[in-house]
């Protein structure tokens, strides 16, 4: 994954099925080109089987968010001196944006102070403003040339600026992926028997919106914050968002049926975002969010310094996040935000508990899950099922694990649930996990963790 500190285009990837009539070429060749450095960041669609038709992903464009109301408390002549050597992060990269740049502040500051350092910078390197971040990560985003960049990355106000990145989303009886998680062994007994409700949980879907009409909602969907800038206003357009929001908490295909789900818009009606969209809805949700709660991102791309420190933020405010490992048969540290060690990084198995074979591995991988041939929520009508596949798919099952180990241990720390689910999940059922990768599947049945098999 790219470095979301650079505006880098996230998206969905989808890994398509065989025999499929969706035209999924573009989503693996799509895949095939996150590479460990400046990847594009796309939403870890797993690769995904849909039965409905999508389009090539798409580059999302930046949204222009003007900030107003800054004060500047100094001038261009006031600056601190330079810091020596300083570079742009992700820049060159395959996925970044021209001319589009996410400037993160060094030290923590105020609201108040966050936004007069804005006014003050901006003003001093005569830039413009696109949208500001306070809550996640402390800075902003703008648009400026690559020497304007360059002088703000050396001043000392400043951590570090990352050109703005790609993002895409990761997509690769009960559906068998729910059955898989609450037995220890095969064969699948066709019963999925959760151990509560989690409706006393909050579920934030980062993702392509939600189709909030669909009827395995039971009108516990809503909209949370939209940072595209389309005019969608979180509908999702694309069906991935819903998809993964169903696995979460979907009243037939969700684990955790009953708890709320609320829809963070990061990704456009391709499944593609930039590093500015994505961190702007997880400020949204590091300054939103209602405890106990679970973030879901299905979703990356290259390394990206800002993604990382903006997830790792919302982590430290309490907010337990399930990432995906991303779809390149490659090494998941790199590709962000699955190399954020304090995320829960999830890879994807079949029906067989295999790995899938365009599942990321590695030692940033935590456990785990069900990530093919996955049937959830479709889009196109009201009781619409869909089916994908992909490390999106599989991270969503985590999440929904997440959200019931919440419900009967709502005060729980993020560290504390990563700790408890790892500690529960099933121990040697993956058959070749991949290099340095963990042999842990999800496990979510009625089985106190200190008594999970090691």
């Amino acid at each position: 994954m790219n470095p979301l500190a650079t505006s880098r285009r996230l998206r969905a990837v989808l890994v398509p099925r065989v025999g499929s009539s969706v035209s999924d070429s573009g989503d693996q060749v799509r895949a095939s080109r996150w590479r460990r450095k400046g990847r594009e960041v796309r939403a870890w669609a797993p690769v995904a089987q849909r039965n409905f038709r999508h389009g090539a992903l798409g580059v999302a464009a930046a949204t222009g968010l003007a900030v107003t109301g800054l004060v500047t408390t100094a001038s261009a002549s006031e600056a601190p001196p330079a810091k020596a050597g300083a570079t742009i992060r992700g820049a060159g990269s395959p996925t970044a944006i021209p001319g589009s740049y996410v400037v993160v502040f060094a030290g923590n500051r105020s609201a108040a102070a966050t936004r007069a350092t804005t006014q003050s910078l901006a003003t001093s390197y005569d830039v413009k403003v696109r949208r500001q971040f306070s809550s996640s990560i402390k800075g902003f985003s703008a648009n400026m040339t690559e020497e304007q960049a360059t002088k703000m990355a050396g001043d000392t106000r400043v951590a570090f600026v990352q050109q703005n990145q790609k993002v895409t989303a990761n997509q690769d009886d009960p559906a068998w992926g729910l059955d898989r998680t609450d037995q220890r062994d095969l064969p699948l007994d066709k019963k999925f028997e959760p151990s509560a409700t989690a409706d006393n949980v909050n579920v934030y879907v980062i993702d392509t919106g939600i189709y909030a009409e669909h009827k395995d909602f039971g009108g516990r969907a809503s909209v949370g914050t939209d940072t595209v800038g389309d005019g969608q206003n979180g509908v999702d357009c694309m069906g991935h968002g819903s998809h993964v929001a169903g696995t979460i908490a979907g009243t037939n295909f969700g684990l955790a049926k009953g708890a709320k789900i609320i829809a963070v818009r990061v990704l456009d009606c391709n499944g593609s975002g930039t590093t500015e969209s994505v961190v702007g809805g997880i400020d949204w949700v590091t300054k939103n969010a209602k405890k106990p709660a679970v973030a879901n991102m299905s979703l990356g791309g290259g390394t990206d310094a800002a993604l990382d420190a903006a997830v790792k933020a919302s982590i430290d405010s309490g907010v337990t996040y399930a990432v995906a490992a991303g779809n390149d048969g490659s090494d998941a540290c790199g590709s962000s935000p699955a190399d954020q060690p304090d995320a829960i990084t999830v890879g994807a198995t079949d029906d067989k508990d295999a790995k899938a074979t365009f599942s990321n591995f590695g030692k940033c991988v935590d456990v785990f899950g069900p990530g093919v041939d996955i049937e959830s929520v479709g889009i196109t009508a009201p009781d619409a099922t869909a089916k994908m596949s992909g490390t999106s798919m599989a991270t969503p099952h985590v999440a929904g694990g997440i959200a019931l180990y919440l419900s009967a241990h709502p005060d729980a720390k993020p560290a504390d649930v990563a700790t408890a689910l790892v500690g529960a999940a099933t121990s040697d059922k993956v058959d070749d996990p991949g290099t340095d990768s963990p042999n842990k599947l999800l496990f979510v049945g009625k089985v106190d963790p200190a008594a999970a098999r090691r």
